[in-house]
């Protein structure tokens, strides 16, 4: 059990994300356009995953809007996170399963529009076909915890 219990920020190149630069900010109100969204690597994750933070940060404590940009043919292994992940699928198809192992037989594919509610710690993986853009909604601090630690991603 010790060798599971490991969780991983969401770092990239050593920093935490700060949130994308809003267009407009008025009386508490955050607008942001597609085209102001600064996409970067996400070391937590498998390499060519991007991420962009639009709301809150990855690290602390409150609620976190992100996205996922999930290229062509990527596999994300069996894996949990600490708080509840709510995931909309934006672009693509989210290939979703639940379990402690990878096994694209049993995932179910999830179009646009598409949502998933997950419970702290269900252990769940994913992959695509296409490039997929997901939606998160949790709330911080994020964390991922890999259910085989050998599937952690090294820091370049």
């Amino acid at each position: 059990m010790k060798n599971m219990l490991f969780a991983v920020p969401l770092l990239v190149a050593g920093t935490v994300f700060a949130p994308a630069a809003p267009a407009a900010e008025m009386s508490g109100v955050l607008v942001v356009t597609p085209d102001e969204l600064k996409w970067a690597e996400v070391a937590s994750l498998p390499p060519g995953a991007k991420v962009t933070v639009i709301e809150g940060k990855m690290d602390q404590k409150g609620p976190i809007t992100a996205r996922l940009k999930l290229p062509a043919d990527y596999k994300v292994p069996a894996h949990w996170h600490p708080e509840v992940e709510r995931v909309t699928v934006l672009s693509g198809t989210f290939n979703y399963g639940v379990g402690d192992k990878l096994d694209p037989q049993m995932t179910k594919a999830l179009g646009p529009g598409s949502v998933v509610v997950m419970p702290p710690k269900t252990k769940h993986f994913v992959w695509t076909k296409e490039e997929t853009v997901i939606q998160l909604n949790v709330m911080g601090p994020w964390g991922i915890t890999y259910v085989n630690p050998a599937d952690k991603p090294s820091k370049p």
